[in-house]
């Protein structure tokens, strides 16, 4: 019952098909104007539907120089645990690393893998392409909206989000599972947490000792997020506009960061992106526990305007837009993956 009043009286928790209620009805004003209820499809025109439904993570990296991100290989479904092995040695990903859906769902099967065992039963377990990456050697994460016009040559960035971790802290006297029980947002976990640590949760935790429960920022996974927008700097919009405009037809979307320092951070020195998502990504910014539905709504919209104004232009200069009975056909198919992924278990 506890829980189910944290989640009811902090909206970040409702549903996002009822958080979204006002904004389908702008959706839809935009999709009269465009003639097009596909005109995302031209937001980012190398991204497979702009980046909103069914693209390949794998296929986004290849379009990032190098240089940001950290070294990722692709394992189709079905490739045996031997070959896998072979990728992994040729590639130099080192256990820990992060496994996650080629083509994700906010954020579900992601998951830390510490040994050959944990590769192994992911793999048998994992009935849909996955990334394989190495884990990025820095404490702290934020998520940069970013978005640039066609015919500009410098963008902007129009939200940051900063994400703190579920990380409990010993007593030496409370066990972890009652640590994590002590947090409402934490205990939201638990059944997925009781899956990963199993007989660990009885575990009384030494006093000072520190565990990291998610060790990646999602907000569906329990990280809370908090609106650091008042970041944006000159200094910091010149780093991400570097960045960005080698990145071959990309224009609308949130880059989630890895970073040692801010300072650091600024001058374009130690970081590395995690991920780069496109025209389906939220500013997760809103998701501040300090910030009203109202507020949330007028970013979304706002946001959503820059999608439309973009798609609009790439349009204009040659960009097609999806075919209704070929977008219908990708919903479908995102559906279906949407499945495989939820029935990970």
């Amino acid at each position: 019952m506890k829980l189910f009043f944290h989640k009811l009286t902090h909206w970040e928790y409702w549903p996002f098909q009822m958080v979204y209620i006002p904004i389908y009805f702008l959706w839809a004003y935009y999709s009269i104007k465009a003639k097009s209820i596909f005109f995302f499809n031209a937001s980012n025109p190398t991204i497979k539907n702009g980046g909103f439904m069914m693209e390949s993570k794998k296929n986004i990296y290849d379009l990032i120089p190098k240089e940001y991100y950290p070294k990722t290989e692709l394992v189709k479904a079905g490739t045996s645990i031997d070959d896998i092995s072979k990728l992994l040695e040729a590639a130099e990903i080192t256990y820990p690393f992060i496994a996650k859906p080629d083509i994700g769902l906010r954020g579900s099967a992601v998951k830390k893998i510490e040994t050959f065992s944990d590769l192994k039963l992911y793999a048998e377990k994992a009935h849909f392409d996955f990334i394989v990456q190495n884990l990025i050697p820095y404490k702290n994460e934020i998520g940069v909206f970013y978005v640039r016009y066609p015919h500009e040559e410098e963008g902007r960035i129009t939200g940051i989000v900063a994400k703190e971790f579920l990380i409990i802290i010993g007593n030496g006297k409370a066990t972890i599972e009652e640590l994590i029980k002590e947090n409402p947002r934490y205990e939201l976990q638990f059944k997925v947490l009781k899956q990963e640590f199993g007989d660990r949760l009885h575990e009384v935790l030494p006093m000072g000792e520190k565990i990291n429960l998610v060790p990646y920022g999602n907000h569906a996974r329990g990280a809370k997020f908090l609106d650091v927008s008042h970041w944006i700097t000159p200094k910091l919009t010149t780093t991400f506009n570097e960045m960005c405009v080698q990145i071959p037809g990309f224009y609308f979307g949130r880059l989630d960061v890895m970073y040692d320092t801010f300072e650091a951070l600024e001058e374009g020195k130690n970081f590395s992106v995690v991920e780069l998502n496109g025209a389906a990504s939220e500013p997760t910014h809103i998701y501040d526990p300090k910030h009203s539905l109202l507020f949330a709504w007028k970013e979304l919209a706002r946001h959503i305007t820059y999608m439309y104004e973009i798609s609009i232009a790439n349009y204009q200069n040659g960009s097609p837009y999806l075919a209704h009975k070929e977008g219908m056909k990708e919903y479908r198919l995102h559906q279906m993956q949407n499945k495989k992924i939820v029935n990970f278990q």
